[in-house]
């Protein structure tokens, strides 16, 4: 599903670690964590075909519109002049849905990320996990082979947490593909089969277990 060949990323004529190469399944689960600034945010700009790496290379066998990649809430203008109803339904963008089929979708990710009753609500007024939840809900409307997902757990409280798993389970018993970025270490360990550690010595591509359990790991956050 993805593979990466001697890839390097980062600044210009900066690579942020030595060459990477990986390969990932189709239907695998794999967490991307390391320390603030190492590039896991970057690398997955790259795979998603948003940043061009600076050597090497990155084969992803889908189309650009199967891609699913949910943004960091920084990169959202929360003073845009759209309600949270929108922001959900932009992601029909490449639909073929007929309009009843989309707003029955649209009610039921609405239900489904416990955002009922906000469809008007303007972004500026959501909260954190509001906003976070409303990201995710129209990253649900895709229904996308392959799942990038930019610190999915960002701003939630316990309950969201919560969710947002539930959800990742179901995607990943779909048979879909999943990467995300994610700092919370024991969640990985305990939920993700597979991780990628990104540092500036090396990359290491395993079991979340083995390579959270190692000292090396244990200092990441």
């Amino acid at each position: 599903m993805i593979h990466c060949q001697a890839l390097q990323w980062g600044p210009p004529r900066l690579p942020l670690t030595p060459p990477l190469n990986l390969d990932l399944g189709a239907g695998s689960l794999t967490a991307i964590v390391g320390a603030n600034g190492c590039g896991k945010s970057s690398l997955l700009k790259v795979i998603a075909g948003l940043q061009k790496p600076l050597a090497g290379r990155v084969r992803v066998q889908l189309r650009p519109r199967e891609i699913g990649y949910l943004v960091q809430q920084q990169a959202l203008d929360r003073q845009f002049p759209i309600g949270l109803g929108e922001l959900v339904g932009a992601g029909f963008w490449n639909s073929r849905l007929s309009t009843a089929e989309r707003r029955e979708k649209l009610r039921r990710a609405l239900a489904d990320w416990q955002l009922e009753g906000l469809e008007q609500r303007p972004l500026a007024a959501l909260s954190g996990g509001q906003l976070q939840r409303a990201l995710l809900a129209r990253l649900s409307l895709l229904d996308s082979p392959l799942l990038l997902l930019d610190e999915p757990d960002a701003c939630l409280d316990e309950a969201g947490q919560a969710l947002l798993w539930q959800h990742i389970d179901a995607w990943h018993r779909e048979g879909r593909t999943l990467l995300l970025v994610c700092h919370d270490l024991g969640t990985v360990r305990e939920r993700v089969p597979d991780c990628l550690r990104v540092a500036a010595e090396g990359c290491r591509h395993g079991s979340s277990r083995e390579l959270i359990a190692s000292r090396c790991l244990a200092r990441v956050a």
